[in-house]
């Protein structure tokens, strides 16, 4: 029975969400398809936990979208053969956002400033 409480702690607006979506956000480099899931689960407890965990729930819609957004463009420039190394930063810049949000969800800290396009 504590094994259910424990699952369903990652479901729950929380740090342990917030971890799972940013898992969530790296397997789908091998995956593909669990950052949508991630960024639903973001929307879905967006303003229902702490401000400190809001803050990463904004860190990682943006880290979707913007990550989208570069990675349409990666692929449209294929076609002039640089789109190759869009996609490679895009996929750095992403691993980089996931690493930095796991540290500061992992010692339960906010997002400096979630808004940016760095890191």
């Amino acid at each position: 029975m504590n094994d259910q409480s424990d699952v369903a702690g990652y479901m729950e607006p929380g740090g342990k969400n917030a971890t799972l979506i940013y898992i969530l956000y790296l397997v789908s480099i091998i995956v593909g398809i669990t950052s949508i899931v991630g960024v639903i689960l973001a929307y879905l407890n967006k303003g229902k936990a702490a401000e400190w965990v809001d803050t990463h729930y904004v860190y990682q819609i943006r880290t979707f979208w913007i990550g989208f957004l570069f990675s349409i463009i990666g692929v449209v420039l294929m076609f002039v053969f640089i789109g190759v190394f869009v996609l490679i930063a895009t996929l750095v810049w992403a691993i980089i956002r996931c690493i930095k949000g796991l540290q500061l969800a992992g010692r339960g800290e906010p997002v400096p400033n979630p808004q940016t396009w760095m890191f």
